[in-house]
């Protein structure tokens, strides 16, 4: 089947993960596209195929003879959709020998314009799947998952040697849970790639350290009128608070290498309010060094006034997986010389967020992330090329088969 084919089926599935929820996967509807993989993974011949209690789908192909010391090497991608825009009811547009120009998403009467999206100029003359501007498209990860089977496909047509091929596919990555319940030691491999990158040659192997902040504010509230010296207006003291941090460190005004302090959600009136906060750092020193500004800031904001009216919970979310892949490098080399092969120019970047890969390199798998040729994720400009996608499926076959 060709990963065109594959990933048109895949993104008529509707995935998307559910932050609100407690359960694993976070939406049965996940469980759709895993029962969907797990037939097809069993018709092509992959051997253990199984959809576990969590909604991981595992499957593997044996060493064939003569390859069984290679170590072995796995390949996941991620099912589910982002909440943040809608992921159902997914129309694709198909263009065939698009010419780089603007494109309109028929749905809803947006464009996607080459000033918004410049990189659309390189996929003239391809073939482009975009969306129809009333949802997502889902490339992020279902090409993903596309190339990884079309791969493994190709592969076991072929019979070309190979070692063990562990084959993953994770719900709940949007929300930050893919790998909450991964089996590192079933899965079996002793090295990884996630497919979950952007455009064409994009290989990452650098993420943010992360975590999350929540700061409660505890006011106190009487009439206005007879205020004075007395009330605490605990949405005022949350401004005071978010004040002494740094203001050009948002993500706005950051690129590249530096971090930010990023304020997503606040609510609060007098009598009580509550900050969020992401904060994100590559550089592990500096990321220490902006909790501890965290937490001086709701120290200046108690001794101002004589008493615990902030109170900061801090929670690590996910490290820089440089930091584990520093000793087995030879994973970006290969990355980098597959995909000149698949005829794709390889570049490496520091990734401002994290994937699967940073946890999982955390928890004894190191897995540096590769590319699936898609663009403009999580909303309705989101497109791909069909032939970045084949170029994509041909950069893992070779990882699986040739370049070790």
């Amino acid at each position: 089947m060709r990963v065109s084919d594959r990933f048109l089926k895949y993104v008529s599935v509707y995935t998307t993960s559910d932050p609100e929820s407690s359960c694993a996967p976070s939406s049965a509807r996940q469980l759709d596209l895993a029962r969907l993989l797990e037939e097809e993974m069993k018709g092509m011949g992959l051997e253990g195929v199984h959809v576990d209690e969590f909604g991981v789908v595992y499957g593997w192909l044996s060493a064939t003879p003569g390859m069984e010391s290679q170590p072995a090497l796995g390949f996941i991608a991620h099912m589910d959709t982002a909440p943040d825009f809608n992921g159902e009811h997914v129309k694709p547009q198909i263009i065939e020998n698009y010419d780089g120009g603007d494109v309109l998403l028929a749905g809803s009467g947006d464009m996607l314009t080459v000033a918004a999206f410049p990189t659309l100029t390189q996929l003239k003359g391809r073939t482009l799947i975009t969306t129809d501007g009333t949802t997502l498209l889902g490339a992020d990860d279902k090409a993903g998952i596309a190339e990884i089977l079309t791969a493994c496909e190709q592969v076991i047509a072929s019979g070309a040697p190979h070692g063990r091929l562990c084959i993953a596919f994770t719900p709940d990555e949007e929300i930050g849970a893919g790998v909450d319940h991964f089996d590192v030691e079933k899965f079996g491999a002793v090295y990884a790639y996630t497919l979950d990158g952007g455009i064409d040659g994009e290989i990452a192997y650098e993420t943010f350290n992360a975590a999350s902040a929540v700061i409660e504010f505890s006011g106190l509230s009487v009439h206005p009128g007879s205020s004075k010296d007395t009330m605490i207006n605990a949405a005022l003291v949350a401004m005071e608070y978010n004040a002494l941090l740094p203001g050009g460190d948002i993500p706005r005004l950051t690129e590249n290498y530096e971090g930010f302090f990023h304020l997503h959600a606040m609510k609060g009136d007098c009598e009580s309010a509550v900050l969020e906060y992401i904060v994100r750092d590559h550089d592990r020193a500096m990321f220490e060094c902006r909790k501890t500004m965290l937490a001086h800031a709701a120290k200046t904001i108690n001794e101002r006034y004589g008493r615990e009216v902030a109170r900061l919970t801090v929670k690590d979310s996910y490290y820089n997986m440089a930091e584990k892949l520093a000793d087995h490098m030879q994973l970006i080399d290969n990355a980098k010389l597959a995909c000149e092969r698949a005829g794709m120019a390889p570049f490496t970047e520091p990734v401002r967020g994290g994937t699967d890969g940073c946890r999982l390199s955390y928890m004894g798998l190191p897995t540096p992330n590769l590319c699936t040729g898609g663009c403009a994720f999580h909303g309705k400009y989101e497109h791909i090329a069909v032939e970045s996608m084949e170029m994509c499926t041909e950069m893992v076959r070779l990882l699986m088969t040739e370049i070790r």
